[in-house]
């Protein structure tokens, strides 16, 4: 289970694992559409995870692996086993007490917090505050695990971090279940879920798996530390939020200018994270320990050379992801969740977020890869940069869309934000990789592009075609294989007749 592993395999653990943390997300959100719909609790139960994750973002917990693999890689290479684990030692000590500290003093303030970042909850604020407070202390697990996690992938080690969110996803569910057995239906028992699921499968299980490496921590030396390097490389990305981190944000905050809106939002962008999740996200973690190295090694060559043959087979596949969700986008909304308390209105709205959203999953693949080319080579700043000005672009595209689409207009401007960075994002790699890797990757796009435009057209009117008025799970579920199955025939048939070499490179590896 510990054995180093190469790219390729290590793509497939980690979206394997993704696969199936989706999957239990879709039933973790399946379960919250049974018991609170598109509805106020809900709301809640999202708005109370806002607070606690801009605790992570204030030590740049999403960027943890990012910052402290490279300073690890470094010692590695130079097969200074000590020199990692007491960079280590220093980095853990000073960003456990860093969120333990801040831990506490949000726990402290957040009555004042809740009013200020969520003015229009007002019937149900000290209910927000006290579900708030409940989850604040995952983030103590979450980013202390983040960094036992990231000395796992430096070694090329996947399973034990692969196992993190299945057992937190796992957990919310339980909690929730357990919560409703108990006569209790609560958002609360999922936040309790959640808790648990931190402490076990975030912080717990990759304790054990980080001590297998032979990284560890060791007793301080004084004079030594690497958590100047750390903060010179985390700096930029405590500074400047990316916008593909602070997307899941803007859900839950503007979401509150229309009750349930929210909800309907995290419905469908949970659904659309599915694929990004198993294709982009997926493929950026697993190549970025690669990318590393080459970088450590100074290969500048084979750093590009590897992006570039990440972005393109990554991009390629997030085409036909996008293809087949806007095809699937009402049967898999009424498979998923129309039940209980989740009304066919519902669905009808959900369903259009969802389309609307699926655009965005080839940009997610593209800006998932070239990132890490950048942290990588540690230039934190251009990325951060790019990304902070689209944030900067999202708030008023945000509030500009919504009030001429209404909450569809969210779902616009997150898709619109998101491929505006990846554009960004691949102009500033022509000018550090050079403009012949863009040239060959441009191909791939128009290829990429038009496979998944023409499977839309051929499937879209075939699975409208089998719809009523009235759907059934039956005829849910056999829309949902007969528009995936043309969908993915159609792609497939497209991409062979126009020789796409993408094919040919997955089918090979495959």
């Amino acid at each position: 289970m510990s054995r180093p592993l190469r790219m390729g395999t290590a793509a497939a653990v980690v979206a394997g694992s993704v696969l199936l943390s989706r999957i239990l997300g879709l039933g973790r959100e399946a379960l919250l559409a049974g018991m609170f719909g598109v509805t106020a609790e809900g709301d809640l139960y999202r708005q109370a995870f806002l607070l606690p994750d801009f605790l992570n973002y204030l030590l740049a917990g999403a960027y943890l692996t990012i910052t402290l693999i490279p300073i690890l890689s470094r010692h590695l290479e130079r097969d200074d086993s000590e020199g990692a684990s007491r960079a280590f030692t220093s980095i853990f000590r000073f960003v456990g007490i860093g969120i333990v500290a801040l831990t506490m003093l949000m726990w402290v303030f957040a009555d004042q917090l809740v009013s200020l970042i969520f003015p229009e909850v007002v019937e149900n604020h000290d209910r927000l505050v006290s579900m708030t407070r409940l989850v604040l202390p995952a983030q103590v697990f979450l980013v202390l695990g983040a960094l036992l996690m990231a000395v796992q992938y430096t070694h090329r080690r996947f399973v034990y971090p692969a196992l993190a969110p299945l057992i937190y996803n796992a957990a919310i569910i339980a909690g929730g279940l357990i919560g409703a057995a108990a006569g209790d239906p609560s958002p609360e028992s999922f936040l309790w879920g959640a808790v648990v699921g931190s402490v076990v499968g975030n912080f717990g299980l990759q304790w054990i798996g980080a001590r297998r490496t032979g990284t560890w921590l060791m007793r301080p030396v004084r004079g030594e530390s690497s958590v100047g390097e750390y903060l010179i490389l985390a700096l930029p990305l405590m500074i400047g939020q990316s916008v593909a981190v602070l997307d899941e944000q803007f859900v839950r905050f503007f979401g509150q200018v229309e009750e349930g809106a929210t909800s309907a939002l995290s419905f469908a962008r949970q659904l659309n994270m599915v694929p990004v999740g198993v294709i982009a996200q997926a493929a950026g973690v697993a190549a970025y320990p690669f990318l590393a190295r080459l970088a450590a090694k100074e290969d500048h060559d084979g750093l590009v050379a590897t992006t570039g043959r990440a972005a393109r087979n990554t991009v390629f596949i997030a085409f036909g992801a996008t293809a087949a969700l806007i095809v699937l986008a009402r049967p898999l909304v009424r498979l998923l969740f129309q039940y209980g308390a989740f009304t066919a209105e519902d669905s009808v709205l959900v369903a259009s977020l969802l389309t609307i959203y699926a655009f965005s999953i080839p940009a997610w693949g593209l800006h998932q890869i070239l990132a890490r080319h950048f942290y990588a080579r540690r230039k934190m700043w251009t990325p951060v940069l790019i990304g902070t000005v689209f944030s900067l672009i999202a708030i008023p595209s945000w509030l500009g869309l919504y009030s001429v689409f209404g909450v569809e207009g969210f779902a616009l401007a997150s898709t619109l934000v998101v491929t505006g960075y990846a554009i960004g994002m691949l102009i500033a790699w022509g000018y550090d990789a050079g403009w012949a890797a863009v040239r060959r990757l441009v191909p791939s796009l128009i290829r990429g592009l038009v496979a998944a435009a023409a499977a839309t057209l051929i499937s879209l009117p075939l699975v409208n075609a089998l719809f009523a008025e009235e759907l059934t799970i039956w005829m849910g579920l056999g829309a949902a294989l007969v528009g995936g199955l043309t969908t993915l025939a159609a792609f497939l048939g497209v991409a062979r007749l126009l020789s796409s070499p993408e094919l040919r490179e997955i089918t090979r590896r495959g």
